[in-house]
């Protein structure tokens, strides 16, 4: 892997991304149009100032978790990522190149999401603005890097699609959102832990209630370990060949 090769790669990304107005829409709207809905339907009540970070942490997930996997598939579907592969560039170089242009518009897309809940929609967050939005970039970043691993596994878009339920779902269901994890069924509670979507739910679920960075360092550094570990899982799964 080499610096030059993988900004080359992130480059390349970005700049297919720009042109490619649909993903952008997806990426950045999507996500504040459903906040939007959530915030109609309760109305009044407290409900977005409780489940709006959470939502915020969520939300960027499962879009980039979808957009990523079926990018790097049209990639291989297109020969583009095999004939790449045929030159001196490395798995890691492709892999953390993806990784950096889609870290890049999780960054956008989580100012955007962030200051749209707040500004337009008058979510009020005790804590700080600026670890929502870290934590809302993580989590998107940990989509996207799921998403590189989950593509290694699919041969068709369809079956990239097919993968989200398998991979996101579970989370979903223990992560703290239906039920607090500490009434959990013991072994769903050890599941939940090493789930990563936790500990981004859990650090929303603090920075609402007013928590600083001393109460969310800890799950803010797990969701960047799960990062680096789906990241390194993406390099060594990554095919060179299309079967």
């Amino acid at each position: 892997m080499t610096l030059q090769r993988t900004f080359v790669t992130a480059a390349r990304v970005l700049h297919q991304l720009r042109h490619d107005r649909r993903t952008i829409g997806l990426v950045i709207v999507l996500p504040c149009l459903l906040l939007s809905i959530v915030a109609w339907m309760f109305s009044g009540t407290p409900t977005l100032d409780h489940w709006g970070p959470m939502l915020v942490g969520m939300f960027p997930m499962l879009v980039m978790f979808l957009v990523t996997s079926v990018a790097m598939l049209r990639e291989r579907q297109s020969g583009t990522l095999e004939r790449l592969m045929t030159l001196p560039v490395g798995r890691a170089d492709v892999v953390v190149g993806y990784a950096l242009a889609f870290a890049l518009l999780a960054t956008v897309q989580g100012l955007v999401l962030v200051g749209f809940t707040t500004w337009v929609l008058g979510m009020d967050v005790a804590g700080s603005l600026g670890l929502v939005v870290l934590v809302a970039v993580l989590d998107a970043v940990l989509g996207s890097a799921l998403g590189l691993g989950a593509s290694a596994l699919a041969r068709t878009e369809f079956q990239a699609v097919q993968l989200m339920p398998a991979v996101i779902f579970p989370q979903l269901l223990v992560c703290g959102i239906l039920m607090p994890r500490a009434d959990l069924p013991q072994v769903l509670e050890w599941f939940s832990r090493a789930m990563p979507l936790t500990y981004g739910i859990e650090a929303m679920q603090h920075l609402a209630l007013g928590a600083g960075w001393a109460d969310v360092r800890g799950a803010i550094g797990a969701i960047a370990l799960f990062v680096v570990g789906a990241i390194v899982l993406g390099v060594v799964t990554l095919r060179r060949r299309t079967p």
